[in-house]
């Protein structure tokens, strides 16, 4: 079973994500700042990780940077699911190493597309 970490400081966004994920056989684990989502990393590396940019203690930005410097932080899938749509913002996650970038709000249907576009389904 692959497995996907949720990081959103909104608990109703990772419950919502968790819920589509369980649906399409992923198992997860949540953080609710990308602090908590790197040490989780550092512990057990998922195969998806699906990244809020706007929260505290560590953003999303900082938290894929530091993602992509661990031995084995080339390897997870990161989706961005955010509010920030300006191309500038697209752009500086893509340079930063994310795989795929999905708009809140989100439902099922565009996490299982977005999922299927970057092989993990």
């Amino acid at each position: 079973m692959k497995s996907c970490l949720i990081v959103d400081d909104s608990k109703v966004i990772r419950m919502v994500a968790k819920k589509i994920l369980t649906e399409l056989s992923f198992a997860t684990v949540e953080a609710e700042d990308g602090q908590v989502a790197l040490d989780a990393c550092k512990k057990a590396m998922p195969d998806a990780v699906l990244l809020d940019w706007n929260m505290p203690v560590m953003n999303g930005i900082d938290f894929l940077r530091e993602l992509r410097k661990l031995p084995e932080g080339g390897k997870p899938v990161v989706v961005f699911c955010t509010t920030e749509n300006d191309i500038e913002h697209i752009q500086e996650a893509i340079s930063a190493g994310a795989n795929e970038y999905i708009m809140k709000p989100f439902d099922s249907e565009i996490l299982q597309t977005k999922f299927a576009q970057v092989g993990l389904l």
